[in-house]
């Protein structure tokens, strides 16, 4: 970390008090901090200053902080951490369709906080040493982590990236989701967690693979995920 210039981090929170005691600590941990209160500056914000993290409100007044996420998932691809004050799966499968990568529940605990971030920031799927992958017309770079269809930047998001590149590592393979959970999340599937499925949505979405009948990455009923090779 030495010569680095601090990581970035946007604050969306609506309680004052909170949104304080969160710079406070963060910047205390070496971290750069901006903040905001509203969601329609939070869009403006993320634009211009293009944070390493976000830590979004869900319950903001006005443009709720779903909708903030979904709108800056079109621009920005860094990491965005959703936080609410309710306990309910719902608000947590709106976050991660909205574009989530992860998911607090208030009242938020410092070292947990702490932990989700620097496990975002240091995540990586892929390594320096790490070959691009071509398939026809589909070229995934894990050094820039882009992905071109057709000479097209399909703008994947870092997380939507991982995903694909361990898929695309095992093109021609069935991928299970324990598989994905284990290397994307660090824990085994428990047959509830949806988060892999909502990004791999996501992906074919990006990627021109129809959601009604996916051909390039195919649902292996029962068993998880197959890259098809050949279908690009």
């Amino acid at each position: 970390m030495m010569n680095q210039s601090p990581k970035s981090i946007l604050i969306v929170e609506d309680d004052t008090e909170l949104q304080q005691w969160i710079s406070e600590y963060l910047t205390g941990k070496g971290f750069h901090c901006s903040c905001t209160e509203n969601g329609a500056d939070a869009v403006k914000l993320i634009a211009d200053i293009q944070p390493d993290v976000v830590l979004l409100d869900g319950a903001l007044p006005g443009l709720d902080g779903f909708k903030v996420c979904k709108i800056a998932r079109s621009f920005y691809g860094g990491a965005i951490i959703m936080i609410t004050a309710r306990d309910e799966e719902i608000d947590e499968v709106l976050g991660l369709e909205a574009g989530a990568d992860d998911y607090l529940i208030k009242p938020i605990r410092a070292r947990a906080l702490l932990a989700r971030i620097q496990k975002l920031l240091d995540k990586k799927v892929v390594n320096e040493s790490s070959q691009t992958l071509r398939f026809n017309s589909l070229v995934i770079d894990p050094h820039s982590q882009s992905v071109f269809l057709a000479g097209v930047d399909a703008r994947l998001t870092s997380k939507e990236f991982e995903v694909l590149w361990v898929l695309a590592a095992h093109a021609g393979e069935i991928v299970t989701r324990d598989t994905l959970l284990k290397e994307l999340r660090g824990y085994e599937f428990d047959g509830i967690d949806r988060s892999i499925d909502l990004r791999i949505s996501r992906v074919r979405k990006k990627l021109n693979d129809p959601g009604d009948e996916p051909y390039r990455i195919k649902t292996i009923w029962g068993k998880g995920y197959l890259f098809v090779k050949d279908a690009w």
